[in-house]
């Protein structure tokens, strides 16, 4: 059994690949961006990529490779039902009606007049977001039919850039006044370089432009609720908002206590990854008026220090097991466990 790692420094990984070391995981490291990755993979039983929605490259192929291994019996992680989501918004929104589960309503358009002759009939406030993107950039708050109108009107006519410039350099300002460090200082410049200097992914991907994707805005929510499943264990943080904002996403002001945690977060969590089936899904949750859970987004990846402050996992009992942990050993350890069960069957 061999699992082939692509490996960029600062994501899943390094963790994967210090586990492989530590507990005698045969392992080769690949390059998911040469032109004979699948030759590569010829001797491994699988692909452990953690690919960015931010990458310009890995967006172009990313989950075309995933599907091109499957298809020739291999395993993948993220596999395709795992990632095919991925910073897709507007593809979440239809998935999780298709599968009844409880999403904040959500409205998309394709058609100008459609979507003016809506904001005729809707209430406001709304929340306006592009399909891509994470940390609640490009994600608006909507007071009025003439904002609204604004937004469509750009939406269908010269579009948005693929990643807000302002929102990051004033993301920068408010970790700043947050953290005053030397850290926060240099994101100040960053943002500001990137208002003038745009990315590599914005050169790449073009604007936004064609649809436009309006949510309920959900009030009464100082905070939301991050559970990520990870075959059967699961575990949390809360994500309280910035001062001033009704995002929490990105705000860097986390909660870990047991105590703070719905389980009935946790139970749908587990319920819907069964249903895709996911190898890993993130879900982030607010509640209605009634104190229901809503889903907001959903993902396959997380930030990777952030959860290692977490006080413990639940199990798919929703039996608590206290203690550090790291999520991805878990992922390795699903994956060696599919290997197994599909030799066991092929012999």
């Amino acid at each position: 059994m061999k699992l082939g790692i692509h490996h960029t420094p600062g994501t899943f990984s390094d963790r994967w690949i210090a586990y492989c070391q530590a507990n005698g995981i045969t392992f080769k490291i690949v390059d998911c961006y040469a032109t004979d990755i699948i030759k590569q993979l010829e001797d491994c039983d699988a692909l452990c990529w953690h690919w960015h929605h931010a990458d310009e490259k890995a967006v172009l192929f990313a989950r075309q490779l995933t599907y091109s291994l499957e298809a020739q019996g291999k395993k993948v992680f993220p596999d395709s039902a795992t990632g095919w989501h991925f910073d897709d918004k507007v593809g979440q929104k239809y998935l999780m009606e298709a599968l009844g589960a409880p999403m904040v309503p959500s409205y998309v358009f394709y058609d100008k007049k459609e979507a003016l002759e809506w904001l005729d009939t809707t209430t406001f406030p709304k929340v306006f977001k592009l399909r891509g993107g994470a940390g609640s950039s490009n994600v608006k708050l909507v007071k009025d039919a003439g904002a609204a109108r604004r937004l469509v009107n750009r939406a269908f006519g010269r579009g948005f850039a693929a990643r807000d410039r302002f929102s990051r350099f004033n993301d920068g300002i408010w970790r700043f006044k947050r953290d005053k460090n030397f850290a926060a200082v240099t994101g100040i410049f960053k943002g500001l370089a990137r208002i003038f200097i745009p990315t590599s992914f914005e050169k790449m991907h073009g604007r936004e432009k064609g649809y436009v994707y309006f949510q309920e805005f959900i009030k009464a929510n100082n905070y939301d609720t991050r559970i990520i499943a990870i075959g059967r264990k699961a575990f949390a943080i809360r994500r309280y908002n910035r001062k001033g904002d009704f995002r929490a996403s990105g705000s860097g002001v986390i909660g870990y206590e047991k105590e703070l945690f719905d389980e009935r977060c946790v139970r749908i969590t587990f319920d819907l990854a069964a249903q895709l089936p996911s190898q890993s899904l993130a879900l982030d949750f607010i509640f209605d008026e009634k104190n229901d859970p809503l889903i907001v987004e959903m993902s396959y990846g997380f930030s990777i220090q952030v959860y290692d402050n977490c006080t413990g996992y639940w199990d798919q009992d929703l039996n608590w097991h206290a203690g550090p942990f790291v999520p991805q050993h878990f992922m390795i350890d699903d994956l060696m466990a599919e290997i197994t069960a599909d030799k066991m069957i092929a012999t």
